[in-house]
Order: C-alpha cells, then sequence, then structure tokens
C-alpha cells in the first residue's frame, strides 16, 4: 500500500512535465494510474466479503511509536473504491472539460495529489497516518479550489476553506490525541475494541469536542457550512470529484469509523442529530433561493451530509444501514448532477437556470445522464435513491427518541430533493419553451460518457441491489456497528407506510416545483435575514485578524533593536522566575557570606571602576564616547578574565572590544546624525530592567555555583582532555576537539559579520538616497 501511495505522489509531481511531453493525451497516464488503484483495490472485495479483514503495517519513527499503517474492511474498503473509481471517470472528464488549459499539468498535480490522501484517509490504521493524510486533503483541495488563481473570488474560496477545514484538522489532531490517551493506543484497530474504556474516561467529552470540530468542518455541517458552496469557484471536476463524493464524505466516514469508539452516548447521539437535522433542513432552504446550478447542487449536498451525519447520530442498526445506503446513492446521483452541471456551462456559457431551456434535443446525452440522476435524486422506482429514501424514512420510524422531528426532517429534505430533481431532470431540458438556449459547441465523450456511467450505476444498484450494493455494504455496516448484521437489500417492500410517505414526498416536491418560480421571488429578502450569518462572521474575523496583526507587527516589529532585546530579556526573566517560583533549589547567602572576605583590594578597584563608568554610559549623549567607555568596561571584564586563571579568554575578550571599537569608529561616519531618540521615562525603564536581569543572572551562576550538575560528560572530558585532545586547557579542547562543530558554526557566524560589515564599509550611498 506504501508503494503505491509513493507512486501517486511520485506520479502527481510528474504532471507537469507529462503534460509538456503529451499535450492534450495528459489524461490518459491519470485515468489508468486510477483505473489501476481501483482494480488492485478490487482484489480485496472477495475477502472481505467473506469476513477477513486486511492489516499492514510499515515503522516510520520507531522511538515515538508512530508507524503508518493501512487496514482493510467493509466500510474502508467501500470509500476507497468509490474515491477510485470516480477518480477514472474525473480524470477522463477533466481532460476533456480543461482541453487546451495551458495549466492542465497543475491540474493533474493537485487532483492526483487529493485522489492519493483521500485513499491515505480512509485507509489509515493509526491516528498519526490518518491527520497527516487529512490534513493533505486540505491543501490540495486548496490549491483545487484556487485552481483559477486570476480570479479573486477564487483565492477567497480556497483561502477560506483552507482555513475552515484547516482549524477544524487542528482540532481534530488534539481530539484524536486525547483519544489515543484515553484508549491507551494510537492505532484505530485497536481503539475499536476499546470504546467502553474511551468512554468511561474523563478525557472522553473533550475528545469528542474536538473530534466533531474536525468532522463537521470537513463535511460542511452548519455553522461551518458556508466554505462549500463558495468553493464552486473551482472547475466542475473538483466539484463533483471534492465536493459531491469524496471530501466532504471523509468528515461521514470519520464518524462512522469511530462510531465504536465513541458512539451510544447522549452526547454523542444528541450533538449529531441536532447538528445533522439544522444542516439538512437549512441546506435546502438556502437550495431554494439559488438558480446558479453549482450553487443549488452544492446546498443539497449540504443537506445530504446533514442527512447523513443525523443517520450516524441515530446510532442504530436501521439508521447505520440507510446512512451507508443512501451515502452510496447521493455519490452516484449528486456526482452526475456536477458533471451535467459542468456540460451545461462549457457548451452554453451559462449556468443560470433562468437562461437554461430547452437542452434536450441538443444535448441529449447529458439530459439523459441528468434524468437518470434525478429520478435518483427524487427516490423514484427502479434506482437506487428510492431504496435509500425508504430506508431513511424506515430509520426515522425505528428511532427510540425524536422520531416525529427526524420523519419531519427526512420529509422536509425529501420534499425539496424531489422539486431540485425536476429542475435539473425535467426543467432543463425536456420542459417545452418556444426560446431554447443555443448551445455553442457539441460535446466530446469524455465529457458526456462519465456522467452517463454514473447515472447508468444509479440504475443498475436499484435494479440488483442484492447483488451489486448488499454484499459489500453488509461488511461496511458491520465495520460500523462490530457486529455481525442481518443487510438485504430489495427493490419492492409492499405497499406500508414508508411507501405511503415516499409517494408523498414525491407529490409535495412536484407541487412546490409548480410554484418554485414564486418561491425564489422571496429570495432577496431572505438573502438580508442570512447576510449576518457564519459567512459574515468568518469575513468579520478576517478583517480583525488582519488589524490584529497589523496592530501587534507595528508594537513588536517596530524597527528599534533595543525593544527587541528588551522583549527577549523579559521572556527569558519571566522564565527563571517561574521555573525557580517555589524557591527549590533556593540560595544559601548566609553560609557564604563568609566568602566576601577573600576579596582583595585590585579586585574591588576593578569593580568600583565599573559601577561609574556604567552610569556616564547612560548618561552620555555621544555615540563616540559610548563606544569608548563600553570598550573600557570590556577591558576591565579582560582584567577580571586574566586575574583568575584564564588568559585564553581574556585574550579573546581583548580582541574583541578592540575590534568592536574600531570597527564602531570607522563606521560613525556612515550613520545618520545623532538624536536623543530615547525620553527619561525610557532611561529609568531600561536602567530597572538591566539591573534586575543582572541580579538575576547573578543569582542564577551562583545557584549553578552551589549545586554542580552530575554529569558524566564532564567527567569524561575530564580524564580523556589531555589524552584525546593533546591539550591542558579543558576548555580549549572542548571547543576544538569535542564539540568542533560549534566553533564551526561561531567561525561561519563571525565570517558572515564579516562580510556585512565589509558591506557597509564599502557602501556609498548618493545624495539623498535613503535606501
Amino acid at each position: 500500500m506504501v508503494i503505491l501511495i509513493l507512486a501517486g505522489i511520485l506520479l502527481a509531481f510528474a504532471a507537469p512535465q507529462l503534460y509538456h511531453w503529451l499535450g492534450k493525451y495528459t489524461y490518459l497516464p491519470f485515468t489508468l494510474f486510477a483505473a489501476a488503484v481501483f482494480v488492485y483495490l478490487s482484489t480485496y472485495v472477495p475477502g472481505i466479503l467473506q469476513g477477513h479483514t486486511y492489516s499492514y503495517g510499515y515503522t516510520w519513527t520507531p522511538s515515538l511509536n508512530i508507524n503508518i499503517d493501512f487496514y482493510f474492511d467493509g466500510l474502508s474498503l467501500l470509500f476507497s473504491l468509490l474515491i477510485s473509481g470516480f477518480g477514472v471517470l474525473i480524470m477522463l472528464y477533466a481532460g476533456g472539460y480543461l482541453k487546451g488549459d495551458p495549466l492542465l499539468g497543475r491540474f493533474y498535480l493537485y487532483l492526483t495529489l487529493f485522489m492519493v490522501a483521500m485513499l491515505g484517509v480512509v485507509l489509515s490504521a493509526n491516528i498519526f497516518s490518518l491527520f497527516i493524510f487529512w490534513e493533505l486533503t486540505s491543501v490540495s483541495s486548496y490549491l483545487l479550489i484556487g485552481y483559477k488563481n486570476e480570479k479573486k473570488e477564487a483565492r477567497d474560496a480556497a483561502l477560506q476553506a483552507l482555513l475552515v477545514t484547516g482549524s477544524g484538522g487542528l482540532a481534530l489532531m488534539a481530539g484524536l490525541l486525547l483519544l489515543g490517551i484515553a484508549g491507551g493506543s494510537y492505532s484505530l484497530t485497536e481503539l475499536l475494541t476499546r470504546g467502553d474504556l474511551v468512554r468511561a474516561s474523563e478525557l472522553y467529552i473533550p475528545a469528542l469536542v474536538l473530534v466533531l470540530a474536525g468532522a463537521f468542518t470537513k463535511s460542511a455541517q452548519f455553522p461551518f457550512h458556508f466554505w462549500l458552496p463558495n468553493a464552486m469557484e473551482a472547475p466542475t471536476p473538483v466539484s463533483a470529484f471534492l465536493h459531491s463524493a469524496t471530501m466532504v464524505k471523509a468528515g461521514i466516514y470519520l464518524l462512522a469509523r469511530l462510531s465504536p469508539v465513541m458512539g451510544g452516548t447522549e452526547a454523542w447521539q444528541y450533538s449529531l442529530m441536532a447538528a445533522g437535522g439544522i444542516t439538512a433542513v437549512f441546506g435546502v432552504f438556502m437550495a431554494m433561493q439559488h438558480t446558479d446550478l453549482k450553487a443549488l447542487l452544492a446546498y443539497t449536498t449540504i443537506s445530504a451530509l446533514g442527512l447523513l451525519v443525523t443517520l450516524t447520530g441515530i446510532g442504530a442498526a436501521p439508521a447505520l444501514q440507510a446512512m451507508l445506503v443512501f451515502l452510496l446513492a447521493h455519490a452516484l446521483y449528486k456526482g452526475t448532477l456536477f458533471l451535467v452541471a459542468g456540460n451545461v456551462d462549457h457548451a452554453t456559457g451559462t449556468r443560470d437556470l433562468n437562461q437554461l431551456q430547452g437542452l434536450g434535443k441538443k444535448m441529449w446525452r447529458t439530459g439523459a445522464a441528468a434524468t437518470m440522476a434525478a429520478l435518483s435524486m427524487a427516490g423514484v422506482l427502479p434506482f437506487f435513491g428510492f431504496i435509500g429514501k425508504e430506508l431513511l424514512y424506515q430509520a426515522a420510524l425505528e428511532a427510540e427518541v425524536f422520531g416525529f422531528l427526524l420523519l419531519a426532517v427526512f420529509f422536509i429534505t425529501g420534499m425539496v430533493f424531489v422539486t431540485v430533481a425536476f429542475v435539473l431532470g425535467y426543467g432543463l431540458f425536456w420542459k417545452k419553451s418556444e426560446n431554447t438556449t443555443p448551445v455553442q459547441h457539441h460535446l466530446p465523450p469524455s465529457l458526456y460518457l462519465p456522467p452517463l456511467v454514473l447515472a447508468t450505476a444509479g440504475l443498475a444498484f436499484g435494479l440488483l441491489p442484492g447483488i451489486m450494493a448488499t454484499p459489500l455494504l453488509q461488511r461496511a455496516a458491520q465495520a460500523v456497528l462490530v457486529e455481525e448484521q442481518s443487510f438485504k437489500l430489495v427493490l419492492w417492500h409492499g405497499f406500508n407506510l414508508v411507501l405511503g410517505l415516499s409517494l408523498l414526498t414525491l407529490v409535495a416536491g412536484y407541487v412546490v416545483f409548480l410554484y418554485s418560480i414564486r418561491l425564489r421571488s422571496f429570495a432577496p429578502f431572505i438573502d438580508k435575514v442570512h447576510r449576518f450569518g457564519p459567512n459574515y462572521l468568518y469575513k468579520l474575523s478576517i478583517v480583525g485578524l488582519l488589524y490584529g496583526a497589523t496592530r501587534i507587527t507595528a508594537v513588536i516589529q517596530n524597527g528599534y533593536l533595543r525593544n527587541y532585546i528588551l522583549v527577549i530579556i523579559l521572556t527569558l526573566m519571566t522564565l527563571v522566575t517561574m521555573a525557580l517560583w517555589n524557591g527549590e533549589p533556593a540560595l544559601e547567602f548566609g553560609s557564604r557570606m563568609y566568602q566576601l572576605r577573600d576579596v582583595r583590594i585590585h579586585e574591588l578597584i576593578l569593580v568600583l571602576l565599573i559601577f561609574p563608568a556604567l552610569a556616564f554610559l547612560l548618561l552620555t549623549g555621544s555615540r563616540l564616547t559610548s563606544i569608548a567607555i563600553m570598550g573600557m568596561i570590556g577591558y576591565t571584564a579582560a582584567l577580571f578574565y586574566i586575574l583568575f586563571g584564564a588568559p585564553d579568554v581574556a585574550a579573546t575578550q581583548l580582541l574583541i572590544e578592540t575590534l568592536t571599537v574600531v570597527l564602531f569608529v570607522l563606521i560613525l561616519h556612515k550613520l545618520p546624525a545623532f538624536r536623543k531618540l530615547v525620553t527619561s521615562y525610557q532611561r529609568i525603564r531600561y536602567i530597572i530592567v538591566s539591573a534586575v536581569f543582572g541580579g538575576m543572572m547573578t543569582y542564577v551562576m551562583l545557584l549553578v555555583k552551589q549545586f554542580p550538575i552530575k554529569s558524566e560528560l564532564k567527567r569524561y572530558y575530564g580524564e580523556n582532555g589531555y589524552l584525546l585532545g593533546k591539550g591542558h586547557n579543558i576548555v580549549n579542547v572542548i571547543l576544538v576537539d569535542f564539540r568542533a562543530l560549534d566553533t564551526l558554526g561561531e567561525i561561519t557566524v563571525l565570517a558572515v559579520a564579516a562580510i556585512g560589515i565589509f558591506a557597509v564599509l564599502k557602501l556609498q550611498l548618493g545624495k539623498g538616497d535613503n535606501s
């Protein structure tokens, strides 16, 4: 599996070069790769159907117990087949849709990288690898949404999607870590058997909140839904692949995968049912206001995602079975309808429903695909969507809590789905009209074949559910419920209450369709109500973030070196104070006061020379005087080194002070005229901070002297300094021999500084040049 992932990444980054070689045939290697992945994954179907699971582990960071693990069961295989199967059709479709695009190689790079990332998400058996692939989907989707980077709308939509899903990803990372701590393992396969342990942990609620934040942002649940309609700025292949069948389903997959671990509690159930139900109703409510094809599909996708979350929250076997069936049905018909929208836009140059009519004669293949997908969306016999809709109602009728509310949610959303199905499957193509929309050019097979294949699959799954859908969906349900399932899909259950609800939904949806134009007239008023919704809050937060960043930068990065040094010193003082706050270890002043009697007169004289020099340095207004005084203080420090038996350090100090004074004097005439930039208040503040910092460092040095570190390294240096380094001065031996790389680094820093000083000396500014 790692080889497959690496092959996909390598192929992705080879895309620009392949485009240079293959031109309009660039789609071939990527379509073949997706097909190869689909065939490879299909080899696991027989074993999975027999109840087997497969695990593959690869050591990554053994010291941290972090590995790349992959796990095949019914759930992961279902999603991976969807991803790779859709990948084949989207890769083919993109070659025709973006034909002639000079950046087609870049597009296939992003698209292939995304497909590999999604496969990694659904096949990962380790929370670390899952998180890495999860974030890779956010990054690659950002690149895909912003593919038309010359458009400001596309750039803004890409950034919005990245910030929303990326922030959710950070929350997910924290939640997964808490989940691993609570369950005592970072392996998903082990956590699946430790649900009772996780739910009993005090970390369960924090982990639940964080994991739900990650899943809700990725799957566009209210109030994080707003990024998905804006992401329709992406090209149609991106919308069909990411925003109907794959990326937005990643959150659903995560919830289903973690259901055995975190499900079964009221917090889990009520959170998912509330968020999902609100999202489902809100999505169809917003869909009725739009006439843009992709916006209409985006909001109905949000609603469908809400239904999937609601069903996952219910948690009972009928609800989870309905979730899996509806997930597959939705992927088939919504992927088709997105491709249909792309074909219509490609052929006519518009996506506005008010300008589109009578397209069936000139686009009959696309119209046939749209009609079949719309019938499945409406839940009409014998399409797979009909089975999904009946299972939805069955799950609501068997729900133990909020059954009536769930039934209402499913009915409202189903009714609007029927309305949208009439608009897309009938109104666009087959409704009689005197003014048909002109078709600018006909579509090649690469554009009409993929939606036809998906729509036909929706019909085939409905006609033969026991053969084509039941076996794998049964194993997927078993993976979610962690128990053997009696899962049998049939197209006809006879005349019962569920069928009555289904028929009522069709009738109500048709009535709404008849009045849909009149209902859309209220859209401007409703839009004013929603103007201050989550999307507005997002924009407001971005403005506030930029303003805050500007203000913080103005304070911190103000161009004054003294302020930067002040921040560093205050931070260090704060950390040292926190470390020593409890008084352990403490310096024993009383037992060491006698050492002051050993101070010699010449040492005291040197100290007395430093204090007046410091006072004069703080009061002077001359640069030349300041440099001279600093040199005098440095030379005094060198004398201390000599007195205490460190002549090599003293020599270094003397050289540094001499060079510093000379170099400063040489560049003084390059500096602007001296101005008094520091006020009296600032001067006092700097003096106080300097005095406190000096006292703190003195205390720390005395503390280290009183409590020397017991280090084997110190003994090693003492025993081997002369034997291995051939030197009597152990400090020099350590620097030159044992830690030569440190010395090399210091030499490098000095060399860079010397080059910089030389450049300043050679700089010749013209008159009036302030650069």
